[in-house]
């Protein structure tokens, strides 16, 4: 019974009802931050739970400014971010060399080269990937990883997660504030749901439009590389 009520305890401190609640009953910029250092790590956390009820919170009770939610959210993002960055960069790339040098990676294909290819690959596009995965979902917190482990300018990658955060947040904040003037607090969780489906859908979309014109870029650079080898 003990062992049942202490999964119970982590099962809801865990759910994002309950983090929901939380916040909005001891919102403050030091949690806007916090939460969103931790979003933006290695840890799954519900950005969805922070930015629009303190937004709400902005428009219902006049605690908070949503210039200032933005803002903090945005500079707590980033610092999530360098965590992964920083992290990959120290501690994944010998593993991944390591790993292209093994016999098992060569049976995979993968080779020292082919990792060097993808890493000046990511220094060439880099700045793009880190911008557009930010609103991405489930790549909003791994997008850093890669630019660790190719090095990405530190100054380039600051900018553009910032960007991209910062774009995140502002639709966070504006689906917030426009809920605070339309639904009651009891509605908020559900109303935020349902709209972070959406979000969710037209994160995969833009997903798929990246992908498909990643290949396209291939297929063109392929196809001149065939007629330039058959004009020799």
């Amino acid at each position: 019974m003990q062992d049942l009520l202490i999964t119970c305890a982590v099962s809801d401190w865990f759910s994002a009802q309950y983090l929901l609640d939380f916040f909005y009953n001891h919102a403050s910029y030091l949690l806007v931050f916090l939460f969103m250092v931790i979003e933006s790590s290695f840890l799954p956390f519900p950005s969805e739970v922070v930015v629009p009820p303190a937004a709400y919170i902005a428009v219902t009770r006049g605690d908070m400014n949503v210039v200032l939610i933005v803002l903090v959210a945005t500079a707590g993002a980033v610092v999530g971010a360098l965590v992964n960055y920083f992290l990959a960069m120290g501690l994944g790339r010998p593993i991944v060399y390591a790993f292209a040098d093994s016999r098992f990676g060569h049976a995979c294909l993968i080779d020292r080269a082919k990792v060097d290819k993808a890493e000046k690959y990511f220094d060439d596009h880099g700045a793009l990937s880190t911008f557009i995965g930010r609103l991405i979902p489930a790549v909003r917190q791994l997008i850093s990883i890669p630019a660790g482990l190719a090095k990405m300018n530190l100054g380039v990658f600051v900018i553009f997660t910032a960007l991209g955060a910062g774009v995140w947040n502002c639709i966070l904040a504006v689906l917030g504030y426009w809920l605070g003037q339309t639904v009651s607090y009891p509605q908020l969780f559900e109303a935020v749901e349902k709209y972070n489906r959406y979000f969710t859908i037209a994160g995969f979309v833009l997903l798929l439009f990246c992908l498909l014109f990643i290949v396209w870029k291939a297929m063109q650079g392929r196809s001149k590389k065939n007629s330039d080898s058959n004009s020799l």
